[in-house]
């Protein structure tokens, strides 16, 4: 017996807690310089003078985050075996250094899959929120996870 979770193992509406991650300035300013080298993500004056108000982590950054806690809390305890992308994407807040975030993940909705038996689509919807519980970001999106046997 295996301690995997397999398609058979989830339900709709179950959630997962995905546990907490901190942000830091450097971190903030490290991760924009090389993948979002906009201004307000790099420099405190220049995100004081955008409507973020303050330095503030890129959008992807953040996606970033959630992405390892969903990875390493969930994904790499199961059979998940990839995602054909996200169906929906919002940034709601900006995220500044020292916040920590939390995130979940909440199974919406299961399918089989006649083309691939040995696989199940689940849909989840993924959700941060920093340490006010202001939520930052959520996402939609289908993930295939291995079954145990085979649909019929």
């Amino acid at each position: 017996m295996t301690d995997r979770t397999y398609f058979e193992d989830l339900a709709p509406d179950q959630e997962f807690d995905l546990g907490a991650i901190d942000v830091s300035k450097d971190d903030i300013i490290e991760f924009a310089s090389e993948f979002d080298p906009q201004s307000f993500h790099m420099s405190e004056e220049a995100g004081k003078a955008s409507i973020l108000g303050g330095l503030a982590a890129s959008g992807w950054h953040t996606a970033s985050l959630i992405m390892r806690l969903l990875a390493t809390n969930l994904f790499n305890k199961s059979t998940g075996r990839g995602s054909p992308g996200v169906s929906r994407l919002k940034w709601k807040h900006p995220v500044f250094p020292g916040d920590t975030l939390s995130a979940t993940a909440k199974i919406l909705e299961m399918k089989d899959l006649r083309s691939k038996p040995q696989l199940g689509m689940v849909f989840i919807r993924v959700r941060a929120t920093n340490q006010d519980d202001v939520e930052v970001i959520e996402w939609d999106n289908p993930v295939l996870f291995e079954r145990r046997e085979p649909a019929r």
